[in-house]
């Protein structure tokens, strides 16, 4: 795990101590000389010159104020602001994983996401820092179909923190429960006239309320931003990751399906395994050039590569290899049975855009014109080896009373290598028929090809694909503070890898189409969306309920239901954010696999997406004569019931509602105290689940403190 460690700390605190200026500078706290900072080169691919507000889309901003006043420092616990995004498996706690509206995906791949809108979900890329972020945003439904080959519930794309002509640095140092340490770190300023340089990252070391298990995570972005002139920017970003966890599958219900048997602290791997290594390297080169005052080419390139690495003791999930959920009183809700497995994983991802964007007056009609090309090449390197038990050969481990220290040697198991390729073409016109009306005309062509080499069994198999997605959307601009939209659209998403029996999937194909409003206060300061919406999806992946580790393609599936959210600021004093969905997401058509003997019938909800689920945040502001500045705050967040297994209907994840509380002291301009409290009320919870034996539990009350120091 040495070489986790290898850019180093000093490295860090070397460039200087991690910014704390405001969400429109690009920071990590908010700084009351936002103001003087310059924001250049800011326009991101598939965004055209027209503002979200005026588009047919349900979008939701997560501001970088949001990230600070919650103390967040991973993508998740940020996505918890949003309505309709639902937490999914995590992979042992090694990847982001989340829905949309209920549909999530590859539930055995990471889930995917933007960054400055090249993909960067692909691979292996571990937990996303919250250290570079600026901010997220949210783009749901329909509107999503134009970014190609996402899922039909929406996309997210992150927005991160970009090089300043104005010097500034400082740190964040915090210290919280279970041993947790942090420091984070941006400097900010030019190297010359036309160059300007940014770096900035985080390492954080932190124990755990799980038994036999510590983590360490690094993130460092250094970027540079070239002026080649008045109409032009050329912006290269890189990205370094190296993060070390053991793997991790959480805790156990019975084999009858109730929660509780076991403390959460409790962990049923193997510490013998070590960690889990995620190491990846990301790069990504911007071309910003005006071509006089209403048109723009933005052009790039983005390159990842990624590897996932170590050994794991994974509870066995099939019942006939399982004492777990044998009659003998012995071993059953006693002895549980694993499998130990090795991964060795690798990817590579190239991706390149060009894009032309633009306003045309014609025939008396506004046309917010936006036509692009982009292409990626991807390949996936995954070796695996496995031991599997068996009732007569267990690898076990009594959830009552583990003793540690068994061994099992893996053998082959899979060994494949997956090569994708596309290329899209999209091109979108929005027309601004009168003042008030806006009509949006969008047509997206991709082509795919996928071949995948079987190393073990000396086979191959590929495929290719070609599909078209529509969209079409009206905006109603009924005062320059209150809009209604409607929108619909097509959409097409290959899948990657193969099922147990080694047939590649299909690509997944939906459509869906949404109704809303959007309202802002007079001065701004606060907006609200509501929308309804329903999505249908094709060749649909979940959780193979017989294979572990594998999918298997699910026919077809519904999402439909309503979302709020509500941000901003009210008299200035108060920092609000709300959330509400209500989610309807279950299989339409019935799932028989003969090969395997299971059955999932229509009507079969979707695993890990609750029907009901929201969040609130209040935070007041307020100073006092010649003692500095303060806040208190305080969140809830909602989750209700929801399907822990698929296949196993019975099988339910508990409703849960988490309180936090926040306070900020900042005594001058340049130094500012936080203190975050989550879990106030100390629950037991259980944010997603695999399987009745794969349940991850969510972390009890925790304490953290923050000191942030600007320059």
């Amino acid at each position: 795990m040495n070489h986790v460690m290898r850019p180093s700390l000093g490295l860090l605190l070397s460039v200087g101590l991690a910014s704390t200026a405001s969400a429109q500078t690009g920071s990590t706290a908010p700084s009351p000389a936002a103001s003087s900072i310059e924001v250049i080169a800011k326009r991101l691919p598939f965004r055209g010159g027209t503002p979200l507000q005026q588009q047919p889309i349900s979008a939701s901003i997560i501001t970088e104020e949001l990230i600070s006043a919650v103390g967040a420092t991973q993508l998740d616990s940020l996505l918890d602001l949003s309505s309709g995004v639902a937490r999914q498996n995590t992979f042992g706690g090694l990847w982001d994983s989340f829905a949309i509206r209920g549909f999530a995906g590859d539930e055995n791949t990471p889930s995917g996401y933007l960054v400055n809108g090249f993909n960067a979900g692909r691979g292996f890329s571990g937990r996303r820092d919250a250290s570079n972020i600026e901010s997220v945003e949210v783009l749901k439904g329909p509107g999503s179909a134009l970014f190609g080959r996402a899922e039909p519930g929406g996309t997210i794309n992150l927005v991160t923190k970009k090089p300043r002509f104005t010097r500034g640095s400082g740190f964040e140092f915090s210290a919280g429960s279970f041993d947790t340490y942090r420091v984070a770190a941006d400097y900010t300023g030019p190297i010359s006239d036309a160059i300007a340089f940014r770096i900035n990252g985080a390492y954080e070391k932190a124990d755990s309320f799980r038994d036999n298990f510590t983590s360490r995570k690094l993130a460092l972005t250094p970027s540079v931003l070239f002026k080649l002139g008045a109409a032009s920017t050329l912006t290269y970003e890189a990205e370094v990751v190296r993060q070390a966890a053991p793997f991790d599958r959480g805790i156990v219900a019975t084999a009858e399906g109730q929660l509780g048997l076991v403390p959460p602290s409790r962990f049923l791997g193997e510490p013998g395994d070590g960690d889990t290594e995620v190491e990846a390297l990301g790069h990504q080169l911007v071309l910003n050039h005006d071509i006089g005052k209403t048109w723009s080419l933005l052009a790039g390139l983005g390159y990842r590569e990624s590897t996932f690495k170590g050994f794991s003791s994974d509870p066995e999930l099939v019942a006939g290899r399982q004492p777990f959920y044998q009659a003998d009183p012995n071993t059953r809700n006693r002895l549980l049975s694993r499998q130990r497995r090795e991964r060795d994983y690798s990817a590579e991802d190239l991706s390149a855009r060009v894009e032309l964007s633009g306003r045309v007056q014609l025939g008396g009609v506004l046309h917010r014109v936006l036509v692009g090309v982009d292409a990626f090449s991807y390949e996936l390197d995954q070796v695996q080896t496995r031991f599997r038990p068996t009732l007569a050969n267990a690898y076990a481990v009594d959830v009552q009373n583990p003793v540690y220290g068994q061994t099992r040697t893996p053998g082959a198991f899979v060994n494949t290598l997956e090569k994708q390729n596309g290329v899209g073409i999209y091109v979108q016109d929005q027309m601004d028929l009168t003042e008030q009306w806006k009509l949006l005309l969008g047509l997206r062509y991709d082509r795919f090809e996928q071949d995948i080499a079987n190393r073990i069994a000396s086979t191959s198999q590929g495929q290719n694909k070609a599909a078209s997605s529509p969209r079409v959307g009206v905006v109603f601009q009924a005062t320059p503070t209150a809009s209604a939209y409607a929108s619909c659209s097509k959409g097409f998403r290959p899948n990657s890898g193969q099922g147990a029996a080694g047939v590649a999937f299909d690509p997944e194909t939906s459509d869906s189409c949404e109704i809303g409003t959007k309202l802002q206060t007079a001065d701004r300061g606060l907006s609200a969306t509501v929308a309804l919406y329903r999505a249908n999806k094709s060749n649909i992946l979940t959780a193979d309920p017989v294979n572990a580790g594998f999918s298997v393609q699910a026919g077809e599936a519904q999402s439909q239901g309503l979302e709020v959210d509500i941000s901003g600021r009210v008299a200035e004093q108060w920092l609000v954010n709300a959330s509400y969905a209500y989610t309807d997401a279950k299989l339409t058509t019935s799932v028989l696999d003969a090969n395997f003997g299971f059955a999932l019938p229509a009507g079969s909800r979707l695993i890990n997406i609750p029907k009901n689920s929201g969040s609130l945040l209040l935070i007041r502001e307020f100073s006092l004569p010649g003692s500095g500045a303060f806040s208190v705050g305080g969140g809830l967040t909602y989750v209700g019931e929801r399907l822990g297994e698929t296949g196993v209907p019975s099988f339910k994840l508990p409703a849960y509602t988490l309180m936090s509380l926040s306070a900020t002291y900042a005594p001058s301009d340049s130094m500012k105290f936080l203190l975050n409290v989550h879990n106030v009320a100390d629950k037991v919870y259980y944010p997603s689940s695999y399987a009745r034996i794969w349940v991850a539990p969510g972390m009890p009350r925790s304490v953290t403190l923050r000191m942030q120091v600007q320059y």
